[in-house]
């Protein structure tokens, strides 16, 4: 979206700082300015700065709650506790992760270039497999590193197979603007 759309608040909200990534409540009534609507998640402006609502708490906005926003990227099976044989499915698990913003850039993690690797592998455990995931920020002090962390692990679970997904976050190499990829610099208007 690129204009923005004012919204009263129905309720009490609970949000993220953006971008040192403190909770916060915003209370009921507050006006809000929608900004972004990334993964199913809101970026807002509100009388103290930029926030992120998720999904979850659409309903405050005047928002339907869209299950994709609850149960991860669309077409995502019910995760780790279905009865599903064999490997994950890669590009389900690369689907998920393309589903996953930084609330300040309108371009998912994938293509902005953050995710450095994903690795598959059978569960020590036994039944599922794990994936591990390793991503950097566009900025080592953004505060909302655990929050996209965090967004991406609940994706990737989504993924029929996924018994547990862990996401690290990495330092090295540093990110810089070239990682990008074509479709995300068009979709900046850099290209």
């Amino acid at each position: 979206m690129t204009s923005q759309e004012e919204r009263v608040l129905t309720r009490d909200c609970v949000a993220t700082v953006v971008p040192s990534g403190e909770a916060v409540t915003i209370p009921a009534g507050a006006t809000v300015s929608i900004t972004h609507r990334l993964g199913g998640h809101y970026t807002v402006l509100w009388a103290m700065g930029m926030a992120r609502i998720v999904g979850e708490n659409a309903d405050a906005l005047g928002e339907d709650v869209q299950e994709s926003a609850a149960d991860g990227p669309p077409g995502a099976g019910p995760g780790p506790a279905d009865d599903h044989c064999g490997p994950p499915d890669e590009t389900a698990i690369w689907d998920g992760l393309k589903s996953v913003y930084d609330p300040e850039i309108p371009v998912n993690i994938v293509d902005l270039g953050l995710v450095y690797s994903m690795d598959v592998k059978e569960s020590e455990n036994g039944g599922g497999y794990e994936v591990e995931v390793q991503m950097t920020l566009t900025a080592p002090g953004c505060g909302m590193g655990p929050a996209i962390a965090s967004d991406a692990e609940s994706r990737v679970t989504q993924v029929p197979g996924v018994r547990e997904a862990r996401v690290e976050l990495v330092w090295d190499p540093p990110w810089h603007q070239e990682m990008i990829s074509e479709e995300g610099k068009m979709q900046l208007g850099l290209i």
